[in-house]
């Protein structure tokens, strides 16, 4: 109701234009039937048209049959045209209903329905349904007036008596428009539903974004605090390194301490913004960041869950930058998570490689053993691994293998001069 109300508040504008507009509005295709449904409505409108000629053919037009014919092969095609330009055809439609009534007015027997037939009937009432598919409902209901105006001044123009099917004619085309109308409802209900789905969708996928770089923000702030803090520290030693610090050394010194500890109470600010909506995360507040030194580790807990991981390392370990490991540490974690998820039973393998300018993470697994869980969940790990990679500057690739498992590589860049003596 509410949205009918909203229909009609949008005024005589609106009914403008729709019942004023030629522009071309295809009938929809069925979701199953394709165009069946449109083969079904030519079908039927060429046997209304069959029906009609045969009345014309006993006199219904009088001495004017050829003219009655061509009316009746219109009224015919009309039909057809409305499946591609509802509007104009149902103004077509309105016309030849009328040319039908007063062309064999004064001859038509006084026992035929007057100034409709039941095959005019029909036909008229199709055009009317398939205006309704493509109009909105006031428009429909304007366009049913229209009709039903023209075929009452029709009688109002008659010289002679006749057996009048005005209101029986109208019945017909209220249950045209009022069926149209219904089904141009379910199909616009629908169609805002995907729409809504997708935005749905969308919204889910941009809030799952954001949880994700919340997540990553929280990880790196004790990696910058753990900065800060040295710079702080360094800067209050560094005077009582020196045999006779000069002022101005030491006026910087206290400069930089000052601007170190002012930064840190921000990183706190911010981390406590951060950690406000994830009450998860005050448990492992002081926890310390994992780097690659815990690999073993990690791995020691998966094999104990049963699957079998393999590690292996290329190139000359050494430490690198804080960041660079824990997200290394985070990607390899959540493909072994995904694996124990998506693939039970399969075999994992881990590589590590340590290039002159980059770190190489690869996580593949085998094809699983056993039957594959449907997925669940909101899929936050491929999204987190690749926010990660992209964070640093990274590529991250993931994929199925031809042997059936799946392969996860994320490629991340180092400069030399950042790798932790």
């Amino acid at each position: 109701m509410r949205a009918l109300r909203r229909a009609w508040a949008e005024g005589p504008r609106s009914v403008a234009e729709d019942l004023w507009s030629v522009a071309r509005d295809p009938m929809p295709r069925g979701q199953y039937l394709g165009r069946l449904p449109h083969l079904h409505l030519a079908l039927l409108a060429a046997l209304l048209g069959l029906l009609n000629a045969n009345e014309a053919q006993r006199g219904r037009f009088g001495a004017d049959t050829e003219l009655g014919l061509l009316v009746i092969v219109l009224q015919t095609a009309v039909v057809l045209l409305a499946m591609v330009r509802p509007v104009p055809a149902w103004w077509l439609s309105t016309a030849l209903l009328s040319a039908s009534a007063l062309i064999g007015e004064d001859t038509i027997d006084h026992g035929r329905v007057w100034p409709w037939n039941v095959a005019g009937i029909s036909l008229h009432a199709l055009v009317l349904f398939l205006l309704a598919l493509r109009v909105r409902p006031q428009s429909a209901v304007v366009a049913l007036g229209i009709t039903v105006l023209s075929g009452m001044a029709d009688t109002l123009l008659a010289t002679q008596e006749h057996n009048q099917v005005v209101s029986r004619g109208a019945m017909a085309f209220v249950i045209a428009v009022v069926i149209g109308a219904a089904r141009r409802s379910s199909r616009t209900a629908k169609e805002r539903l995907v729409e809504q789905e997708v935005l749905t969708a969308e919204e889910r996928a941009r809030r799952t974004l954001l949880e994700e770089r919340n997540r990553i923000a929280r990880e790196l702030h004790d990696v910058v605090a753990h900065h800060m803090s040295v710079i702080s520290i360094q800067a209050q030693v560094a005077p009582h390194l020196v045999a006779d610090p000069t002022p101005e050394l030491r006026e910087n010194l206290a400069g930089i301490r000052e601007n170190a500890v002012e930064a840190l109470a921000e990183l706190r600010r911010v981390l406590g913004v951060l950690r406000a909506e994830d009450a998860r995360a005050d448990g492992v507040r002081h926890a310390p960041q994992p780097t690659l030194d815990r690999l073993d580790e990690l791995v020691g807990k998966v094999r104990a869950a049963g699957p079998d991981v393999a590690v292996s390392v290329t190139g000359v370990r050494r430490a690198l930058p804080p960041g660079v490991e824990l997200s290394a540490f985070r990607i390899v974690q959540e493909a072994l998570s995904n694996a124990m998820r998506h693939a039970p039973g399969a075999s994992v393998e881990v590589g590590i490689g340590y290039g002159a300018d980059s770190l190489t993470v690869r996580v593949v697994n085998s094809a699983p053993d056993g039957p594959v869980p449907p997925p669940g969940g909101a899929g936050h790990g491929l999204l987190g691994m690749r926010e990660r990679a992209s964070m640093l500057g990274g590529d991250l690739a993931v994929g199925p293998t031809p042997s059936g498992g799946y392969d996860v590589t994320a490629v991340l860049p180092v400069d030399p001069a950042e790798d932790t003596p």
